[in-house]
């Protein structure tokens, strides 16, 4: 029964070969005749041999190559191209490293820039230190980075105008502190040197010597802005809007002629007309010093400004502020009045400087580029607008 199946079996797998491996004619055109060719059962058979033979082995090539790759070998390809997966990952975060500082030194040159046309500014925040780039990472982020350089190129160009702004600022300032009197360095208000550092990076190259002295200038630009914003804070404490809105004066600084003795007699200050209840005005931000009578003022209030500079305001009809209290410039302190010796209702005012009085004429009159210092140096800080402006 076996032998009869297996037999059955053979019989089915020939029939089966003789099929597919029938006789077949093909037609063959060669350019010039049509041939016909036959290719036999058996030829077939042999070529199917050959084909299976062949693709035999490259079978058992594909599978002893594959035996042939040993464990530590793919370990350490597959560490290999991890090490350059993670050179390509340190690449890209170099890239954005220095991008980000790039758009950094951006922000913060635009902010410096600005404070120096505008005159305000943060300068804890304008003290930082730029972040330093390194040369060779500039280097491997040139394309990222080209825009911020444009842009940084422009800034170089703007820090230049802006330091020719300062320095202006500054000689007029210091030459409207001399007019009257003070020194500048005594106005400026005492500052503290400005933590400043960072990595120092050789400049190798053409691109990095630009960088640092560009860097110098900015550098530069900051401490003159720190300057002449040191100075213009202290300015604050120099008298600088009228005591009065409208402003004339029927007695002068200096030697007269006493009004009521009719003999040559020092005035301290001066005198300035009309009608009692006149409103009078603090001439700078500071601290009332005295606010009640005084001898011949009458009613009279003082307000130190610090820096050793102090005004007085004498006669008045009413005091409207109360010892020790702070008062800004603009605000309103007192009435005018006829009290003391006065023979009419008028201010008496006088500016003094460590206790000397001096005349306050010019700081009446230079109080156009006061204001405007002062203004820039108070910057958001809250001034009351009720007094008098100055006038020419």
């Amino acid at each position: 029964m076996v032998e009869f199946t297996a037999a059955a079996a053979v019989s089915v797998i020939v029939t089966r070969l003789k099929a597919v491996f029938a006789t077949r004619d093909f037609l063959f055109h060669d350019g010039n005749s049509l041939r016909r060719i036959s290719l036999g059962a058996k030829r077939q058979a042999a070529m199917a041999a050959i084909g299976a033979v062949t693709l035999g082995f490259s079978g058992y090539g594909a599978v002893a190559a594959a035996g042939a790759v040993e464990p530590a070998d793919t370990d350490a390809q597959i560490a290999q191209m991890q090490h350059q997966i993670g050179q390509m990952q340190q690449r890209v975060a170099t890239i954005r490293e220095t991008a980000q500082a790039h758009a950094q030194r951006v922000d913060h040159r635009q902010a410096l820039i600005a404070a120096a046309l505008t005159g305000t500014g943060d300068a804890k925040a304008l003290a930082l230190a730029t972040p330093s780039i390194d040369p060779a990472a500039d280097k491997l982020a040139a394309d990222v980075v080209k825009p911020f350089v444009k842009v940084e190129g422009h800034q170089v160009q703007l820090a230049s105008v802006a330091q020719k702004l300062l320095d202006q600022r500054y000689a007029d300032t210091t030459a409207t502190v001399r007019q009257l009197g003070l020194r500048p360095e005594r106005v400026a208000k005492h500052q503290r040197a400005m933590a400043m550092g960072g990595p120092l990076i050789a400049a190798n190259s053409e691109e990095a010597t630009a960088d640092l002295r560009a860097d110098a200038q900015f550098r530069t630009l900051f401490q003159t802005w720190k300057k002449l914003d040191t100075l213009q804070q202290g300015v604050i404490a120099i008298p600088s809007v009228q005591p009065v809105h409208s402003l004339s004066f029927t007695s002068n600084f200096g030697i007269r002629s006493d009004p009521f003795r009719g003999t040559a007699a020092m005035h301290a200050g001066v005198d300035i007309p009309g009608p009692i209840g006149t409103p009078i005005y603090a001439t700078a931000d500071g601290i009332i010093a005295h606010a009640g009578r005084q001898g011949g003022y009458g009613n009279m209030v003082e307000i130190s400004h610090g820096k050793g500079i102090a005004t007085r305001y004498g006669h008045l009809s009413k005091i409207l502020v109360a010892d020790n209290a702070r008062v800004t410039r603009g605000q309103l302190i007192a009435l005018m009045g006829s009290t003391g010796r006065s023979t009419g209702s008028h201010l008496h005012y006088e500016v003094r400087i460590d206790g000397h009085a001096v005349n306050p004429v010019p700081f009446l009159t230079t109080a156009d580029y006061l204001l405007a210092a002062q203004d820039r140096a108070v910057n958001a800080i809250p001034v009351s607008t009720s007094g008098p402006a100055a006038q020419d």
